[in-house]
């Protein structure tokens, strides 16, 4: 059997819930006939960010890390390929003076923009509160040249168990690093629809990260706008809090929340199962999602709003999420609040729960109809058609390596936060890819021989 077969032959087996300890990395399956071919872009667990094609061969590479590493539309910054925003400076393992309960924590006290070559261009951070980003989960360009971050403040909330709170705030930050404007989570907690006795847990939580916002992104051009629907205005903003299990939009004007989805849900079925498949639906229990948005002018299924719901632990209380584990990826519209369109372990033949991170992970549409996914907790990603078929498969061959405290064993992590498929004309004109299928050996008929 040839190298490259066995590197491709055990991905199949690899359960995301009990991974084997020994599987396959790189690209696993590729079909470049029904696959949209593309760039992907990832920080590894080496804090290196890099840019593949689609047969998994390393096409370009940062020397930074980024939560997330994030590609800029050519289109933002006057047509210059190959720019990203990075993590330019951290501060590491400071302890409660940062984040309260959290002895080995890494900060992103200074983000920025850099080229091609990794020459930084433009950066935040010296005029945030404290002289520190605190950027966390998402950062993005906007329409008229300034920067959206997503951050963190650590202060005390009246009310708030907590001696200090660690506050989601947004920033609009022009290209001179000064922030021109602000809004804050904890002022608008009464406006996504808790009860009394939710808005009690969540003020009791010793947990100072209470709402764990993990997506910012601007709504952008869409049909319910077009329609006469204001809360779908392009320049609102759309957000999620993992911790709470609610999405909702922001308001620029008024920085009202106009639009929500959760914290209510009614449960997935009697049985906890995440396998349905009846579609449209009304929306059932999400828990711990990541990575709201709508999806993009264009692109099919425009003006739905795409969501990985990991069926995490989370909520005030805690949501009732299937015993037997398994995530979704759910499309869904947002006016009538209905399922359109799901992706499940079992939209590809496999038990719902072979599909599963309960935490990180994303999902994006691509224009040829299918739908990109990363598994992040596996570090796996893949590209799914409508009907579920895997085109393209890639396994994060790039860990984390560390050691455990108190065994002092070498410990290996595969995770990956976000993935993001890139365009192959967002990079610099000439940039090599390559378009050679990978087909995977039948699984029962592998086998690792002993020497």
């Amino acid at each position: 059997m040839a190298k490259g077969a066995v590197v491709l032959a055990l991905t199949a087996t690899a359960p995301a819930v009990a991974e084997p300890s020994v599987y396959p990395t790189g690209a696993t399956i590729y079909d470049p006939a029904r696959a949209y071919n593309s760039f992907v872009l990832f920080t590894g667990g080496d804090d290196v960010s890099r840019l593949i094609d689609l047969s998994g061969k390393v096409v370009h590479e940062w020397k930074y890390a980024g939560q997330p590493v994030t590609f800029i539309d050519p289109a933002l910054i006057g047509g210059q390929r190959g720019h990203v925003f990075v993590t330019l400076e951290s501060e590491e393992g400071k302890g409660t003076d940062l984040v309260p309960g959290r002895v080995l924590t890494r900060i992103r006290k200074t983000v920025g923009e850099v080229d091609w070559d990794g020459k930084p261009v433009w950066r935040f951070g010296p005029s945030a509160p404290g002289g520190r980003a605190q950027q966390h989960h998402d950062i993005a360009r906007l329409q008229n040249g300034n920067t959206l971050v997503l951050a963190n403040v650590l202060y005390p909330l009246p009310g708030f168990a907590a001696p200090q709170s660690l506050d989601d705030v947004a920033y609009e930050v022009n290209p001179e690093g000064d922030i021109v404007w602000t809004w804050a989570a904890s002022d608008h907690l009464d406006e996504i629809g808790f009860t009394a006795e939710e808005l009690k847990l969540i003020k009791a939580t010793k947990n100072a990260d209470f709402l764990h916002v993990n997506n910012l992104k601007p709504v952008g051009p869409n049909h319910w706008f077009d329609e006469g629907d204001q809360r779908f205005a392009p320049d609102n903003l759309i957000f999620d809090s993992r911790s709470a299990n609610f999405t909702a939009i922001i308001d620029r004007k008024t920085r009202k929340i106009v639009w929500t989805l959760g914290p209510h849900y009614p449960p997935i079925s009697e049985d906890g199962s995440t396998t349905s498949r009846k579609t449209p639906r009304p929306v059932d229990q999400i828990s711990g999602q990541h990575d709201a948005q709508i999806i993009a002018k264009g692109l099919p299924g425009a003006g739905n709003l795409l969501v990985f719901d990991n069926q995490g632990e989370a909520g005030y209380p805690h949501a009732a999420v299937s015993y037997t584990g398994g995530s979704r990826v759910l499309e869904i519209n947002p006016v009538t609040k209905e399922i359109v369109w799901q992706y499940t372990g079992a939209s590809s033949g496999q038990p719902g729960w072979t599909f599963r991170s309960t935490h990180i992970s994303n999902a994006r549409r691509l224009p040829n109809g299918n739908t990109f996914i990363d598994e992040g907790q596996i570090g796996r990603f893949f590209q799914v058609t409508p009907k579920g078929e895997i085109v393209w498969e890639y396994v994060n061959p790039y860990p984390r390596r560390g050691k455990d405290a108190e065994t002092g064993r070498q410990t290996v992590n595969h995770a990956v936060y976000r993935a993001e498929p890139v365009p192959y004309d967002w990079a610099p004109a000439g940039t090599p890819h390559s378009e050679t299928a990978v087909v995977p050996p039948e699984n029962v008929n592998f086998h690792l021989s002993s020497k």
